[in-house]
C-alpha cells in the first residue's frame, strides 16, 4: 500500500495569525510581521499539522490524496485511511504492465464516516484487481480548506505544538513526544488505522 499527498495546504489557509497571537501571549515574543518570520511560522504549523495528523488519521486542512492498493481489503468495500472523506474522485485500475483504466464512478459510492469512510460497490463486489496491477483511489479529504471549519480541539493542539517547535528551535528530539496537553487534546480523535491488504495492517508509506 502506498499514501501520497498530493495537494498541500495553500500558506494562506494556516493559521499563521494565530499562532504569533499565541506566542505573544504565552511567552512574551514580539513577532514582526516580515516575509522570513511568516515563513517560519508556517513551517511550525505545517510541521505541527501533519504531527496531530499522523496521530489522529484526521485530515485538518482539505486536500488531494492518492492511495495505492495491491488488491481490497475487502471486495465487499475498501476503508480509505483517512478521514473525513469529501469525495472519491477518481479510481483507477491498472493491469500488470501499469496500464491504468478508470472505473466508472457509477460502480462505486463514498460512505463518509468520521471515523472509517469507505468506498464501496454499488453493485455487490469492486471490481477486481488483475494479477500484478494494482488500484489507484484518489480523493479528497479533511475538514474544510478554511481554518475555521477544523475542530476547535484539534485546532489548538496544533497551536500549542506549533507553540513548543517554535520555542524549541529544533525538532531533534521533540517531534516523537507529544506534550500531554496536545496528547489530551487530541484523544478522542484517534482511531485504529484500517489500512490495505486482505486482513493485514500495514504501515502509511
Amino acid at each position: 500500500m502506498m499514501l501520497v499527498e498530493v495537494t498541500a495546504p495553500a500558506v494562506e489557509a494556516l493559521p499563521v495569525a494565530g499562532l504569533r497571537e499565541h506566542l505573544r501571549l504565552g511567552t512574551g515574543f514580539e513577532m514582526a510581521g516580515d516575509a522570513a518570520e511568516t515563513a517560519a511560522l508556517a513551517g511550525f504549523l505545517r510541521a505541527a499539522i501533519a504531527a496531530i495528523e499522523a496521530r489522529t488519521g484526521k485530515v485538518l486542512l482539505a486536500r488531494q490524496f492518492r492511495l495505492r492498493l495491491e488488491e481490497w481489503r475487502d471486495p465487499l468495500g475498501q476503508p480509505l485511511p483517512l478521514a473525513p472523506v469529501e469525495a472519491v474522485e477518481q479510481v483507477e485500475i491498472a493491469d500488470a504492465a501499469g496500464v491504468g483504466t478508470p472505473v466508472d464512478p457509477a460502480s462505486y459510492r463514498l460512505v463518509p464516516d468520521v471515523q472509517r469512510p469507505m468506498l464501496k460497490p454499488v453493485g455487490t463486489f469492486l471490481p477486481s484487481v488483475p494479477a500484478g496491477g494494482f488500484v489507484a483511489i484518489t480523493f479528497r479529504a479533511g475538514f474544510g480548506t478554511d481554518w475555521a471549519r477544523v475542530p476547535a480541539d484539534l485546532a489548538q493542539a496544533v497551536l500549542l505544538l506549533a507553540a513548543r517547535y517554535h520555542e524549541d528551535r529544533s525538532f531533534e528530539g521533540t517531534q516523537g513526544a507529544m506534550p500531554f496537553g496536545v496528547s489530551a487534546l487530541i484523544e478522542r480523535w484517534r482511531s485504529v488505522r484500517v489500512l490495505g491488504g486482505r486482513g493485514t495492517s500495514r504501515g502509511r508509506t
